[in-house]
């Protein structure tokens, strides 16, 4: 197969292009390196099927030079990070939105198969029906709140998605990651394990914002590329949303001490109270519990994680010391 995948020099991009390209197929990636590094991808460039151009999806010719080129679309190109997001708040509105909509105008052009990357955030706040399931409803809060900008944003991602598949039929696959963890995932701009992990090894104090009983479901990338992959090249998936995601879960704080443990670090486990941090300016809130229902994408390919945290933590601690 001939795949494009937007965003494809990021955490999750990168080790899709690998997964790719060790099947036999032809890769062709489009990132702005916004977000991500393109050392996360060098090592592909001397194979022949790897093709990288660094532009935008927001350029309309390059995109649609690259749609006629696939047969299959990964739409992963998006404004990520807790970080990122409150950084920049227009850029994530035009990038989430309008590149969307590009790649859902284009593929509709040619009938490509796009598999949407949406997110847990789509779920906002808990309200008391965790785990979560697709058709969960949604609680978000105010707009003033930069944080569920983000959510709003793939939201309308998601819709675009599912009128395209309602009324031309485009198929459209969107799939909902839980906090997905592996090598290449950088702290810089809010997410956690990375940023544990080099706090760690550096021997700087590990913090953790509030109380640390925050929860969250971890879900390794090797897991994440089955599932992803697996929705990908089923035809019973056309027009689904699907949770991916695991049930190894664990506190932030729980995880704070176990990464000091694994790592042998001297480093403090530090609380920091969020009016401190992020929340001071009211523009952040964050969530306490979330937790994915794992029952549709079982039944529609089979998915079953298989590796837990621990020894998640352990192989991404590995690829920080090499």
């Amino acid at each position: 197969m001939r795949i494009l995948i937007t965003g494809g020099a990021g955490f999750i991009g990168s080790h899709l292009s690998e997964r790719h390209l060790a099947l036999g197929d032809e890769v062709f990636i489009i990132d702005n390196l916004s977000t991500s590094v393109i050392t996360n991808v060098q090592h592909m460039e001397g194979n022949s099927r790897f093709h990288c151009k660094i532009d935008d999806v927001l350029n309309v010719e390059v995109m649609r030079r690259l749609v006629e080129e696939c047969d299959l679309i990964y739409h992963l190109a998006a404004a990520v990070g807790v970080e990122y997001i409150l950084q920049n708040p227009l850029q994530t509105l035009m990038t989430n939105i309008r590149g969307t909509e590009i790649v859902l105008e284009l593929a509709n052009e040619k009938k490509k198969k796009v598999v949407l990357a949406s997110t847990s955030e789509i779920y906002g706040k808990k309200n008391g029906h965790v785990p979560f399931r697709e058709d969960s409803d949604r609680i978000l809060g105010p707009t003033t709140v930069v944080r569920w900008s983000y959510s709003t944003t793939k939201a309308v991602d998601e819709l675009l998605a599912l009128a395209y598949w309602r009324e031309k039929r485009l198929p459209t696959v969107i799939v909902r990651p839980f906090n997905v963890i592996g090598p290449r995932q950088t702290g810089q701009y809010g997410m956690v394990v990375p940023r544990f992990v080099k706090q760690a090894m550096l021997g700087d104090p590990i913090t953790v914002y509030d109380d640390g009983e925050q929860r969250r479901c971890w879900t390794y990338i090797d897991d994440a590329l089955d599932g992803l992959m697996a929705l990908a090249t089923s035809d019973r998936a056309a027009g689904e949303i699907v949770n991916l995601g695991s049930n190894f879960e664990s506190s932030i704080k729980d995880l704070a001490f176990k990464i000091k443990e694994l790592t042998r670090s001297e480093s403090e486990v530090a609380f920091i109270p969020y009016d401190e941090t992020r929340t001071r300016n009211g523009l952040y809130e964050d969530l306490v519990y979330r937790a994915p229902e794992l029952e549709k994408i079982r039944t529609l390919v089979g998915y079953d994680p298989k590796v837990n945290l621990d020894e998640a933590l352990v192989r991404i601690i590995d690829d920080y010391k090499r």
